[in-house]
């Protein structure tokens, strides 16, 4: 499970320095060894870049958010549900993707047991909602 963010501070400690340093594509922090211009965190995030899939659910996220009360949260796979019929389990990990990178740019918390935790380090069901 993620380190839990104990203070509002520390989530906008947290928040600031990843939208400094955070992969174009996974939203994951950089590594250290990366280069200051750097865009993305691996090669496999370099080949995938971005693509209207990614942008179809960071809107979706957005939509299904907007529609429900502030202090309300949704799962990554009512993202991948609304997008993706049938095949929607494909489309988790990059639902994930698309949370953190809208953590990245401060659209976003991601919480684990109604804590708010570190994206890049998070493991295990996770739900999106907006920032408090």
């Amino acid at each position: 499970m993620g380190r839990a963010i104990r203070t509002e501070d520390d989530a906008r400690r947290v928040s600031a320095a990843q939208a400094e340093r955070t992969c174009a594509s996974c939203g994951r922090r950089m590594p250290d060894s990366a280069a200051p211009d750097a865009k993305w965190c691996s090669d496999a995030c370099r080949r995938h870049k971005l693509d209207d899939t990614d942008r179809t659910l960071e809107r979706t996220i957005d939509e299904l958010l907007d529609a429900r009360a502030l202090t309300s949260s949704i799962c990554p796979s009512d993202a991948a549900r609304a997008i993706g019929g049938e095949d929607w389990r494909d489309l988790m990990e990059p639902a994930r993707r698309a949370a953190r990178r809208m953590v990245a740019r401060g659209e976003v918390e991601i919480t684990q047991g109604g804590n708010v935790v570190d994206p890049s380090t998070a493991k295990g069901p996770i739900r999106i909602r907006r920032p408090r």
